[in-house]
């Protein structure tokens, strides 16, 4: 059974930092793709990094880059996205998910880490 665990959030004021964390297991691709979304309420989910585990290729959508690091400890399983300067528009449930690959719909999904940031 695939598992994906996000931890991390919380609220913080605007300018500061969060290291949201993805604990992942069960995963069976040879090369599989960690994924972060968030979704801000009545806003459509948004896509904001993805790293491969093949290569440790990274993506950053063009809101969160510069601010935004996503890295994975492959002996933890655990992918950790580092949020800086975080900015009120920032606040939105984040998602940890998982793909083949980072530009094909996830497979699976966690259960979602709320970021609130107060201005």
């Amino acid at each position: 059974e695939v598992q994906l665990v996000e931890s991390g959030g919380g609220l913080v004021q605007a300018g500061g930092s969060l290291r949201l964390s993805c604990a992942h297991s069960g995963l069976t691709f040879d090369d599989y793709a960690i994924r972060w979304f968030r979704q801000a309420p009545g806003k459509e989910r948004e896509g904001v990094s993805c790293i491969s585990s093949s290569d440790g290729s990274t993506w950053y959508s063009d809101s969160v880059k510069g601010r935004f690091t996503i890295s994975e400890d492959n002996a933890k399983n655990t992918v950790s996205l580092q949020i800086n300067s975080l900015k009120p528009e920032d606040t939105a449930v984040y998602y940890c998910a998982a793909s083949m690959v980072c530009d094909r719909e996830p497979d699976f999904w966690g259960q979602g880490t709320q970021v609130i940031v107060s201005s």
